[in-house]
């Protein structure tokens, strides 16, 4: 009895930890769930919805940007397990990079391993454990690689055009002054798309780059239980035109669609409505994401 209770708090710790994580790295390239079954079992055994203890661990990878010489950046990604007993027990971590040759790397891991036995034992640590990559990982590449890869194509990619599309997923979207935004700023800043008022709560906007993260920037600071982007799909057009930038557009303008379930839950939304909607605009694969599972 003693061990189901330390395993179900051990359960809500994981859960509560991998959730920080993914607010506070909403894109996929930053922090991205690997077995989202284990996940999904892990939460069920934390919410005591199964006794079941999970069969596999939560397993994630985290992309770190570290700076490297004359401001270089240097990506190191880390493939991150969470043993059942954590955090009683350490995560297993095994941090990658390809300037890093394999005795580099092995250093590296074992130093981490270290650090966080000595410094984070019985505390969720994964958010100390990004840190100390980020600080320290660039001192395990050889210098003469380090300086060899920095690159200067900067003043050539100022002339590309980026057109950009957000898939972003809320908790739930009842509030009419919130609806009211998403439609005012988007026609204000040009993007279309549709937004899904409900619970869940789905919003996609698409046009500019600078336009959606600038949407992306005012929709987050709204009070929201919970908001993040799910996908976001970057196009490169080599000093794209206006039409080229139309030809992209999967929809016209921006508009809400209330794809109303019918039942006692009246608010919680048709999903398979929704998944034939984006089937017609060639976006049925997003669904997959939003919600796991094939739309049919």
């Amino acid at each position: 009895e003693g061990l189901e209770m330390a395993g179900r708090e051990g359960a809500e710790i994981q859960v509560s930890e991998l959730e920080l994580l993914s607010s506070m790295f909403p894109y996929e390239e930053e922090f991205a769930v690997t077995d989202q079954v284990a996940v999904a079992e892990l939460k069920h055994y934390a919410e005591s919805l199964s006794a079941e203890v999970p069969a596999s661990r939560a397993r994630f990878v985290l992309n770190v940007k570290a700076e490297g010489p004359g401001a270089s950046m240097v990506e190191f990604s880390m493939c991150c397990a969470l043993p059942f007993k954590y955090p009683a027990v350490p995560p297993e971590i095994t941090v990658r990079s390809s300037l890093l040759n394999r005795s580099q790397q092995i250093h590296l891991n074992s130093d981490l391993k270290t650090y966080l036995l000595q410094n984070c034992s019985g505390e969720p640590c994964m958010l100390s454990a990004r840190q100390w990559v980020k600080d320290h990982a660039v001192a395990y590449i050889d210098r003469e690689l380090l300086s060899s890869s920095v690159t200067t194509s900067d003043a050539v990619q100022a002339e590309d055009i980026i057109f950009t599309r957000l898939w972003i997923y809320s908790h739930h979207i009842y509030n009419k002054q919130k609806r009211k935004n998403i439609i005012d700023w988007a026609k204000e800043l040009s993007l279309s798309g549709f937004c899904m008022p409900g619970k869940p709560g789905v919003v996609c906007v698409e046009g500019l780059q600078n336009s959606c993260e600038e949407f992306w920037s005012r929709i987050r600071r709204l009070t929201w239980k919970r908001i993040l982007i799910r996908h976001r799909e970057d196009v490169s057009l080599k000093g794209g035109t206006c039409d080229e930038i139309q030809k992209l557009r999967r929809f016209s303008t921006l508009e809400e669609k209330c794809f109303d379930a019918h039942g006692p839950r009246g608010n919680h939304m048709d999903l398979g409505q929704l998944y034939h909607f984006l089937e017609e605009k060639g976006c049925a694969d997003i669904f997959q994401m939003y919600f796991g599972v094939e739309g049919h």
